[in-house]
Formats: structure tokens, sequence, C-alpha cells
């Protein structure tokens, strides 16, 4: 368990004049973008799976809230698809009395765009300042790409 906490700091001491001797296990270099995205490096993430209505409030893990806990109440979230910086969505959140957080107003139109169903597991990657990007995978596990993620690549 004491291990765990170890992935935060990624990124930290780069050019300190280290030798490139041999490559660092921490720091996999054909994933690197997965960790680090264009907002910056990811500061917390966790996975939904939607069960009952997709189109409901759907409450956050309580981890997540603790985490968030230490700024304050976030009013609004602003979430993204994974690899795309032009499709934000402002969801609003609420808390009910025993401080559970909820996506709230938003979410429903959110969720009709995207196609989730019962079932549907969503992947969030928190990098701060209220972003959140998401990934989307169906009931097989598979990944939605609703844009062209790799635009690098051309398969011409």
């Amino acid at each position: 368990m004491s291990g765990r906490g170890r992935g935060r700091g990624r990124g930290r001491g780069r050019g300190r004049g280290r030798a490139a001797s041999s490559p660092s296990p921490a720091t996999p270099s054909s994933s690197s973008s997965d960790m680090q995205d264009e907002e910056g490096p990811v500061l917390f993430e966790f996975v939904v799976v939607l069960k009952g209505d997709p189109h409901a409030i759907q409450r956050l893990p309580d981890t997540f809230v603790n985490f968030v806990a230490s700024d304050e109440r976030l009013g609004s979230l602003h979430l993204r698809e994974a690899a795309c910086g032009c499709c934000r969505w402002i969801i609003d959140v609420i808390y009910d009395a025993r401080g559970k957080m909820y996506l709230h107003i938003g979410w429903k139109k959110f969720a009709r765009y995207h196609r989730l169903e019962a079932g549907s597991v969503l992947m969030l990657s928190y990098f701060g300042e209220r972003d959140i990007s998401v990934k989307v995978f169906d009931e097989t596990w598979c990944r939605r790409h609703y844009h062209d993620d790799n635009t690098e690549e051309d398969d011409d």
C-alpha cells in the first residue's frame, strides 16, 4: 500500500543532468500521453460504471470528492472527450446533505450525445481547475471514439 501514491510526481525532475544510461521504469515512453495530456499532468483518475438510467444524475466516488475537497466545493466540472480539446461540456455538480457529489445539470445532454447506456464505463482523468477528460467504454469494454484520436498517424 505504501507504493500507491508514487505516480503523482511524474514529470518532475526532468533536465537535472542525469546520465541517460538506462531508461527509468517509472516513465513509460509510449503511454506518456495517457498520464500527461495537453492540460498538464493527471492529478486523479477514477472509473464510473453507469448503472440504472444513464441520463439520471450520477454520483461521483467519495475518494474523488475528498481529493477535490481540499480546494473548495466545486460548482461545476468541465468534461471533455479524451484527445479532443474543443468539445467541452460544463456539468453542474450538486451535493447532498452527507456531502456526496453528483453530476447534475448538463449531464443528461452529455449522456445523450455520447449514447451512454447502463453498463457503460467511463474513465475520468482530473487535471485540476475543474477540468476532466473522459474516455467512454461500452458494455464489451471497448473504447468508443467520437473524434479522430489518432491525428498524428495517417492511414492513407
